[in-house]
């Protein structure tokens, strides 16, 4: 059957396949075997193979009769002879893909265009004249320091770097300032003149020095006043020009750093809200930076350091000027604290007594309790003033026992005259009267500052929602903004003088 005969071949067509080489020989082979004799006659050879089939194909008989010729489309009994030879067959491999090996020539596409060779010219020469400039700026960096260079980064010529590398390195670390120096080089405006400049400068902290906050569930932030604040800044405000400075945002501030939803405007405003007391207040913006940490250079404040009194809760924040600041301890809310208070006698004395530079008595209550050591002071002084005055003329007058009375035969001792007050306390019974007449005036015309502070308060909004208004009319409508009621002569329209 043909399909013995097919399965009977199909492992030697599989060696075919699996080695090309031995088929294609095969094939050369078959085409160099003699031509079948017309006569019917055949080699001896091809009788010899005729034989072999027998051993190659056990299932074929040869000494069975030939058959004759199969009908078209029957090939149940077609014979091995009258198969395709396997020679037309093509087992040759694909041929396999030539390699690409470099020779050492430069391809076409590789070799740069005349634009490409005119732009690398012209960005070399470009980094030339960039380096040249850089070392020239680099060379004048190291100039020597001008009076105007000094004042404005506040040295002087002992103080500021002297060698050539050093000046270069102080002037380019300059780019910088930006980032790490305060948004002005003078923080406050000039002193007044006299008598209206007060001749001490007192620059307190907020957070946790004159307010604190806390959170609950129930109210969550809640930012409360230390007991006294209020006497505290009513009172020394007539000896100082009082500037509270704060290391939070006046925009976003905060009282610490997690209080995202305070502001450190408003509460400073709710300190003082008829502006009587605090003279000026400085936020974020005007500290300095310092290894990350803001720092309060009093440098910039444009004020005689030598009367300058720094109190403050964090030491990191007195870095700059450790002689001119005070680090008392933080009021953690604990109600009934006297902590605050109890640093006026101290800062009253200085702005009584008056000295020449505050820095040195500063000094020398670091690291100590300065409302208890200040009380021993001052009590020693005043032992010292009766002391001084028990042995004075005028109380050996009153003891001699002559008096009026005497020469009519009285025999009563005369009483002794009171102790005098001493200069402090004569300046501070002074002081406490002023601040009770003020405290008068205040509460006396309390309705019409809160009149006038609402109508402020209107102006400005109103200001706020008009530039607002005309901003977008000026870009989407093409209206030109209406003047203010209140423009002075110098921002009116001359467009609408009768409203000048």
């Amino acid at each position: 059957m043909l399909v013995a005969r097919l399965a009977a071949q199909l492992p030697a067509r599989r060696a075919l396949v699996q080695y090309p080489i031995h088929a294609r020989t095969f094939a050369s082979k078959k085409s160099k075997r003699p031509q079948q004799d017309p006569s019917g006659s055949q080699p001896a050879a091809s009788s010899q193979s005729s034989s072999e089939p027998s051993k190659q194909h056990p299932n074929v008989d040869p000494s069975a009769p030939e058959q004759a010729p199969a009908a078209p489309g029957d090939i149940s009994d077609s014979k091995l002879s009258d198969l395709p030879s396997l020679s037309t067959l093509d087992f040759t491999a694909a041929d396999e893909t030539p390699r690409s090996e470099r020779t050492g020539a430069r391809s076409a596409k590789d070799s740069p265009s005349s634009i490409e060779r005119k732009t690398r010219h012209m960005s070399k020469l470009m980094i030339g004249i960039a380096a040249l400039g850089l070392g020239v700026y680099a060379a004048s960096l190291g100039g020597e320091w001008t009076e105007a260079e000094l004042k404005e980064k506040r040295m002087t010529l002992e103080t500021a770097p002297s060698t050539r590398w050093g000046r270069t390195v102080e002037r380019a670390s300059g780019v910088f300032d930006l980032f790490t120096k305060p948004i002005w080089t003078e923080l406050l405006p000039p002193p007044l003149p006299a008598p209206h400049q007060k001749p001490y400068t007192l620059v307190l902290s907020l957070d946790d020095l004159l307010v604190t906050s806390t959170w609950d569930r129930q109210y969550g932030w809640r930012t409360a006043k230390r007991p006294g604040v209020d006497y505290f800044l009513a009172y020394l405000s007539q000896f100082y020009e009082v500037v509270i400075f704060t290391t939070q945002h006046n925009y976003t501030g905060c009282l610490a750093l997690t209080h995202d939803h305070q502001t450190a405007a408003p509460i400073v405003e709710k300190l003082d809200p008829y502006g009587f007391h605090v003279a000026y207040k400085l936020f974020r913006d005007a500290t300095k930076s310092e290894n990350g940490r803001p720092v309060k250079d009093l440098s910039y404040l444009n004020r005689d350091l030598s009367k300058v009194i720094l109190l403050d809760t964090d030491p990191d924040h007195c870095t700059t000027h450790p002689d001119n600041s005070l680090v008392i301890p933080k009021w953690k809310g604990t109600p009934g604290d006297r902590g605050l208070v109890a640093m006026i006698p101290f800062l009253e004395s200085i702005a009584i007594y008056r000295p020449p530079d505050v820095r040195p008595i500063l000094k020398a209550f670091h690291g100590k309790d300065v409302p208890v050591e200040y009380a021993k002071q001052e009590a020693e002084a005043k032992k010292r003033h009766i002391e001084a005055w028990q042995q004075s003329g005028a109380k050996r007058l009153s003891e001699s026992g002559f008096t009026l009375s005497s020469m009519f035969g009285s025999t009563s001792t005369p009483s002794k005259s009171p102790v005098p007050p001493t200069y402090l306390e004569q300046k501070r019974a002074e002081a406490q009267a002023l601040y009770k007449e003020e405290q008068a005036y205040i509460a006396a015309n309390k309705e019409n500052f809160e009149r006038l502070l609402e109508e402020d308060r209107q102006a400005m909004a109103k200001e706020m929602s008009g530039n607002a208004l005309g901003v977008v009319q000026s870009m989407f409508l093409g209206k030109k903004p209406e003047p203010s009621e209140n423009a002075t002569v110098a921002g009116a329209d001359v467009s609408t003088p009768e409203k000048v």
